[in-house]
C-alpha cells in the first residue's frame, strides 16, 4: 500500500531538546529544518539533560564497557511506520542518546546516521560509542579522511558528505545590506592573527568582530542563525581555518573543512585561511579567489587586506563567485538530495521546489552583479 502523500516517511532523530542552547549544533538543527521543508519528515527529539549524574555516569563508562548504559532521557514510542530513520549527531559521545529512541530499526526500513565530528584518533577511545553505528545501513561523515576507517572499523557503509547551509538565508540578494564590518571571526583564532587585526583596530579603525566571552549558548538555534547570517552578509572579510587547527592532539594529521567556509561564502564575504589539506576541499572550492590563503599564525593579515581593499572590481568577483558557487552546490537540499540517492529515496516535489527558488536566486545574483559592474 502506498504512503498517503503527506505523511511523513522520514523520522528525524533530533537532540535539539537536549541540547536546546549548544552553538555548535545550531547548523545541525538547521539541516534539520531544511529537510522538514523539503520532504515529509517528522521530528523526533526526546527531552533530557545530558549534565544529569547518572546521564554522565552512562557517559562516562560506556568509554570504559561493551555496553551502553539506558541514559535518563523521555523514551519516545514510534507507532508507525517510516520509510528512513534519519540521526543527527554531533559527535560519538552523542550515539548514547539514540536508547531514548525505541523499535526505530522495526518502524523504519532504513536508518542513516550523520556523525558531524569524528577523528580517526579518537575512534579508539570511541570504539564502544561506535558500536552503535553497526546498526545503520548508511553512515554519513563530514569528514572525509575518517570514511575508510570507520568502515573498517564498524563494517556498515561509510560515505562522505560535506557540510553545507540555508544559502537561500545567508544570501545577501536582492536587498544588499553595507558591509559595515572589516573582518569577521567565530571560534578558533591564531593569536598571532588575531592581535595583528587588534593592532589594526588601534592604528586604521579596523572593525573586528570577534568572539570576546567565552559563552557556549544560544537562547534560540534559530535565533542564532538568523543573526549570525545577518553579520555574515555585512562583513567584507571572513576568517577561517581547518577544524581543530591548533588541537592536533585530538584532530592527528586530518585536515577538514567545517562549516564556516559554507557560510562565509554563502554570504559573499572574501574568506581568508588557510585551506584543509585533504583532496576533498579543492573539489568543493574550486572557482578563483575561493579562499585567499592565509598561513595559520600568520601575522600579514593586513598586507592582504591592503592589497585586495586596491582592487575593488576582484572583490566584487570573489563576492559573486561565493555567492552564486555556494548556492549552486552548497546548500542543504543537495546534501538531502545526495542521502536520498544514497538509500534509493525518490526526491520529493519540495525538494524540487527549493532548487528552483535557489536557481531564481542565482539569475537574480548574476544580473544584479552584472548591472552593478
Amino acid at each position: 500500500m502506498e504512503r498517503q502523500s503527506q505523511e511523513p516517511r522520514i523520522l528525524i532523530f533530533s537532540q535539539r531538546n537536549i541540547f536546546p542552547n549548544d552553538l555548535f549544533r545550531c547548523p545541525l538543527y538547521e539541516f534539520e529544518d531544511i529537510i522538514a521543508q523539503v520532504d515529509h519528515a517528522e521530528i523526533m527529539s526526546p527531552q533530557g539533560d545530558p549534565t544529569t549524574r547518572w546521564n554522565q555516569l552512562a557517559n562516562r563508562l560506556a568509554f570504559h564497557a561493551p555496553i551502553i548504559l539506558t541514559t535518563k532521557l523521555e523514551k519516545l514510542k514510534i507507532n508507525k511506520q517510516y520509510d528512513m530513520f534519519f540521526a543527527i549527531c554531533g559527535s560519538p559521545r552523542d550515539l548514547v542518546m539514540l536508547d531514548a529512541a525505541r523499535d526505530w530499526r522495526n518502524a523504519c526500513k532504513t536508518s542513516v546516521c550523520l556523525l558531524d565530528e569524528m577523528w580517526v584518533k579518537q575512534m579508539d577511545n570511541h570504539r564502544f560509542f561506535l558500536r552503535v553505528l553497526e546498526g545503520f545501513d548508511l553512515v554519513v561523515l563530514y569528514y572525509s579522511g575518517s570514511v575508510d576507517a570507520l568502515h573498517k572499523r564498524i563494517g556498515s557503509k561509510c560515505v562522505f558528505l560535506p557540510p553545507g547551509v540555508d544559502s537561500i538565508r545567508f544570501c545577501p540578494y536582492p536587498d544588499l545590506p553595507k558591509r559595515c564590518v572589516d573582518v569577521y571571526s567565530v571560534g578558533r583564532r591564531s593569536q598571532i592573527t588575531h592581535q595583528a587585526l587588534l593592532k589594526m583596530v588601534d592604528e586604521a579603525g579596523l572593525f573586528y568582530l570577534h568572539d570576546s566571552v567565552a559563552g557556549l549558548g544560544a537562547i534560540s538555534p534559530r535565533e542564532h542563525r538568523s543573526l549570525f547570517a545577518n553579520i555574515a552578509k555585512r562583513s567584507r572579510y571572513f576568517i577561517v581555518n581547518p577544524g581543530l587547527i591548533d588541537r592536533p592532539d585530538k584532530r592527528g594529521t586530518q585536515s577538514e573543512a567545517g562549516n564556516r567556509y559554507f557560510e562565509g561564502a554563502s554570504a559573499g564575504a572574501i574568506l581568508i585561511g588557510e585551506s584543509p589539506s585533504n583532496g576533498e576541499f579543492g573539489r568543493l572550492f574550486d572557482w578563483p579567489d575561493a579562499l585567499i590563503e592565509l598561513p595559520y599564525n600568520s601575522d600579514k593579515i593586513d598586507e592582504i587586506m591592503k592589497d585586495l581593499d586596491r582592487q575593488p572590481k576582484r572583490q566584487e568577483e570573489i563576492r559573486r563567485a561565493n555567492i552564486v558557487n555556494t548556492l549552486k552546490r552548497h546548500d542543504w537540499v543537495y546534501r538531502w538530495e545526495a542521502i536520498l540517492k544514497e538509500v534509493g529515496l525518490a526526491p520529493l516535489p519540495e525538494l524540487s521546489q527549493r532548487k528552483e527558488r535557489i536557481k531564481t536566486l542565482v539569475e537574480d545574483v548574476c544580473a544584479m552583479s552584472l548591472a552593478v559592474g
